[in-house]
């Protein structure tokens, strides 16, 4: 059975750090895509940062970049997202995906399957 299993995610104060875990179990990451995307009230989910198989190549939302990491270990069928200088508009909850193939573009509809997501609040 493919799962994503989000964690890590929590309250903190503005200017705080989080990292978020994804533990993948039922495949082998090597030649999955994998991303993060969030969601917040009322809003439309998006793109946070989003990471070909080999991990060589990520996209970050223009929104995260320098402040956010993608990270992976395949061999241990781990992703990561490390999120530094918190911000109150990065509360949402955060999701992991993952597609097959090389494709690492932001687009959720390229993404098979999700974890249940992990909520992340940014408040003083």
């Amino acid at each position: 059975q493919l799962q994503l299993v989000e964690s890590g995610g929590g309250l903190v104060q503005p200017g705080g750090s989080l990292r978020l875990s994804c533990l993948v179990s039922g495949f082998t990451l090597d030649h999955y895509s994998v991303g993060w995307f969030r969601q917040a009230p009322g809003k439309e989910r998006e793109g946070v940062a989003c990471s070909s198989y080999s991990g060589e190549s990520t996209v970050y939302a223009d929104s995260v970049k320098g402040r956010f990491t993608f990270s992976r270990d395949n061999a241990k069928n781990m992703a990561y997202l490390r999120m530094n200088t918190l911000k109150p508009e990065d509360t949402a909850v955060y999701y992991c995906a993952a597609h097959w193939g090389s494709g690492y573009a932001c687009d959720d509809n390229m993404y098979d399957y999700w974890g249940q997501g992990t909520q992340v609040t940014v408040s003083s």
